[in-house]
């Protein structure tokens, strides 16, 4: 029986940083991998495929020059999946070269084959020709992930029933689709076929979507939406799907049926804990596949850490990524630096993207904690008009007390790389007063902080001068300094 200091089962991200961590700190790691997964539902089915899939969908609709070269602009006319799916492919041939590289340099071993345990300190692992190799550790981490739930009401054929693993081997661009879920996943594709021209209708049983985000900017994406022919029904419960030769029909329990070509059913996602045998290791999985864990990652195993999806929320590659390092360190007591939760910034890749990191107003509001708003619209920086960008906005929260920033709102273009100039600020304990002095590179986007800031301290402003006064002030004069 081979012996490791740790062996990671899942080659995701957060596996990846789990395993080259404790390589770095001299101990024999290894991953284990199905052959046709290296890299995990992110590099293969998930995040990757799905970001360059957005990234094709942008450039070939030419959707973001519209402002500037008309409503009819299109960089091609009839897009294909032949041409969405190549770039796609290319993007994860080389991500999985890069891992499969970063593994071998940190002398990783990756074992092929699928992985369960047979006794808490020990896992077999079953490669494609049945063959069983045994292997024992000193520490285990689970960073498996998820899958699809598929409920039973619903037939998945692959082709016109489809969950968000088989989206990408559709064989056409389908004129009409339904989106079953409003969740992350479920907007970020009813987006990206909205650009591409299908007709969509999204339906979730609750009666908003995404409501751990900022409600004005979900307002915002919705309007956008709409604008693009996605048709929303909130407050639906879907009781099966038929498939017909001509299509599809969604039956929902309010008695409507929605016809559509194809139907993507992305209404939560279940651990793949079932497959590790994990009752074997002592361990114990929610109805959802979950596994529980300390503030350390580690289960109710202490020489069992788990990181990553399987985990539960927030289930991002970011997030992942870090579990993994953190569960790699503790396991070898080796110090790690505290982290703040509430900094972790959330990305959403809709058409428009979302990010934000820290409080929203209502939670806000709820916890009695006052504050101002800053708001800087695209329309007002010269790189929003430059990028042919009117719609997209930054918010930010500030403390009325102590001026520190609360909470950081982007929408629109570059949301996800625009919110970690907030993040480091909020990390740092940093104030809005040094945005309001800060120069930023003139035309970007970044400059947005500035208008932002100014907003929020001119408010602050007119409210300490009706303090001083108890005159009622035009709050319109309080309106921010343009930028030049």
């Amino acid at each position: 029986m081979e012996h490791y200091d740790i062996v990671v089962i899942g080659s995701g991200p957060a596996g990846q940083k789990a395993a080259i961590a404790a390589a770095k700190l001299g101990k024999r790691a290894a991953v284990v991998e199905r052959r046709d997964m290296v890299g995990g539902v992110c590099i293969n089915t998930g995040t990757i495929p799905s970001k360059t899939l957005r990234e094709a969908v942008l450039y070939l609709t030419g959707l973001n020059q519209r402002e500037l070269y008309g409503q009819s602009y299109r960089l091609k006319s009839d897009i294909t999946v032949t041409d969405l799916s190549a770039r796609t492919m290319h993007v994860v041939g080389k991500e999985i070269d890069v891992i499969q590289s970063q593994l071998a340099r940190n002398s990783v071993a990756l074992l092929i084959g699928s992985a369960r345990f047979v006794a808490p300190e020990e896992i077999v692992i079953e490669d494609a020709t049945g063959d069983l190799k045994h292997i024992s550790a000193d520490k285990f981490v689970i960073a498996v992930g998820t899958r699809p739930a598929r409920p039973s009401t619903v037939d998945f054929d692959g082709a016109t029933v489809v969950d968000s693993d088989q989206i990408l081997g559709m064989d056409r661009v389908p004129a009409s689709m339904v989106v079953v879920g409003a969740g992350v996943i479920g907007i970020e594709y009813a987006s990206m076929f909205a650009a591409l021209g299908s007709k969509v209708t999204v339906i979730e049983q609750r009666p908003s979507m995404l409501d751990f985000c900022d409600r004005e900017i979900i307002e915002s994406l919705q309007y956008q939406l709409r604008e693009r022919g996605v048709t929303f029904r909130f407050g639906e419960t879907v009781e099966t799907v038929e498939s017909h030769p001509s299509g599809t029909l969604t039956l929902l329990a309010s008695g409507k049926r929605i016809p559509a070509d194809t139907v993507l059913y992305s209404a939560g996602r279940q651990g793949v804990s079932d497959e590790l045998d994990v009752s074997a290791a002592g361990l114990t999985a929610d109805r959802r596949g979950r596994l529980s864990v300390d503030e350390h990652f580690r289960t109710e195993v202490d020489h069992i850490y788990a990181v990553g999806d399987i985990i539960g929320f927030p289930a991002l590659a970011a997030t992942s990524m870090e579990q993994g390092r953190r569960a790699a360190y503790h396991a070898f007591g080796e110090p790690v630096g505290a982290t703040d939760v509430d900094l972790q910034p959330i990305g959403i890749y809709a058409i428009p993207e979302i990010s934000f990191v820290g409080r929203t107003e209502d939670q806000l509001t709820a916890d009695n904690i006052p504050f101002e708003v800053g708001v800087a619209r695209y329309r007002e920086l010269a790189r929003g008009a430059i990028m042919g960008d009117s719609y997209g906005l930054l918010k930010l929260l500030v403390h009325a007390e102590d001026r520190t920033l609360l909470g950081v709102h982007a929408f629109g273009s570059n949301a996800a790389e625009l919110v970690h100039i907030g993040q480091t600020v909020m990390g740092l304990g940093g104030s809005v007063d040094y945005l309001v002095d800060a120069v930023f590179n003139y035309p970007t986007l970044a400059e947005g902080y500035k208008v932002a800031a100014l907003d929020a301290v001119n408010k602050m402003r007119a409210i300490a001068r009706v303090r001083a006064t108890g005159n009622a002030l035009d709050l319109d004069s309080a309106a921010p300094v343009p930028s030049t």
